[in-house]
């Protein structure tokens, strides 16, 4: 059982969601306002719904103020599917987002998926090309430096350098890292690495490397 908070103006989603989720075990906090909620009151929460078109603040500037102080997975709900307002997310910090409308299957399947990538157990460090994975606390080292990933981030790079010496493309990683059915969002694997690779660069690491029409894989350096 996980506590949830979802955050939308719309009351009808949030019955939605609410029921849907409830009905799986878990504990759901609704607001119609992320102004409802505390700064520091987001940090009780295991996993955030978040709805991008808001009136008061919308979900973007929203997942910027809190993104530093919590360290659980961000879902955003959004009519829009832009690839530039997918960037956008992603860039803020969020790790993935579903499209409205949605269906209950999709909408309990992305949630679980991330809870359960979320609160898996793992042992030991494990150290490649210069990073140090500390893979229980699901934490990027460079000596004594922490790199700062995002969830979805840090389990791109674990994948990958756990896996070093495969070529994936981007369909795989996806499937591999949030185990959802269907389609997979070529566009936000290419963003996460984007990012993962501007955060690697002040430590002139070149980690993960394109291999041109096929996808990714981990460099060993």
């Amino acid at each position: 059982m996980a506590n949830i908070l979802a955050v939308d103006d719309e009351k009808e989603i949030l019955m939605i969601i609410k029921r849907a989720l409830e009905k799986t075990g878990h504990r759901v906090t609704t607001v119609v306002s992320p102004l409802m909620i505390k700064e520091n009151q987001f940090s009780n929460y295991d996993l955030i719904l978040l709805d991008v078109m808001m009136p008061d603040m919308d979900g973007f500037e929203c997942c910027r103020k809190i993104r530093g102080l919590v360290d659980c997975p961000i879902i955003f709900l959004t009519a829009k599917v832009m690839e530039t307002d997918l960037i956008t997310g992603l860039r803020v910090g969020g790790d993935d987002y579903i499209t409205k409308p949605f269906g209950i299957g999709e909408l309990r399947a992305r949630v679980e998926a991330h809870l359960r990538r979320d609160h898996r157990e793992k042992q030991n460090v494990f150290a490649i090309s210069g990073l140090r994975f500390h893979l229980t606390a699901k934490e990027v080292y460079v000596e004594e430096a922490k790199i700062p990933l995002t969830k979805s981030e840090y389990e791109i790079c674990e994948h990958l350098a756990m896996n070093h010496g495969q070529v994936f493309s981007k369909e795989q990683i996806y499937e591999a890292i949030f185990g959802f059915d269907g389609e997979s969002d070529s566009s936000a694997i290419t963003e996460h690495i984007k990012n993962i690779r501007n955060k690697l660069s002040k430590y002139d690491l070149k980690v993960i490397e394109t291999v041109w029409g096929i996808g990714y894989k981990w460099n060993v350096q």
